[in-house]
């Protein structure tokens, strides 16, 4: 791929990342929006149309690994393995 052909493919990789997040912005107001009058209705769920929609709590639970690396250093060192990967970042 020549110099020229690489520089348009970069300038039109940052115009579509631009892209996305103006629509990322745009749905994240429309969510936001539809969440608002789910609160205010004080639902959770709520069928529109065909849709349903759901805006609930959920619990999850999950690994506290600086926890457990704070009160058993020797076991986390041990059951730590490294990784590697490549990544890609145009700026």
């Amino acid at each position: 791929m020549s110099k020229e052909t690489l520089t348009a493919k970069v300038k039109e990789l940052k115009q579509l990342k631009a892209m996305q997040e103006e629509l990322n912005a745009e749905i994240t107001a429309i969510e936001d929006e539809i969440k608002a009058v789910m609160l205010d209705s004080g639902t959770d769920e709520m069928n529109v149309d065909v849709f349903k929609i759901r805006y609930k709590l959920v619990e999850s639970k999950r690994f506290d690994s600086s926890a457990f690396k704070a009160t058993h250093a020797d076991l986390y060192n041990q059951y730590t393995k490294t990784t590697t990967c490549r990544r890609f970042s145009v700026a």
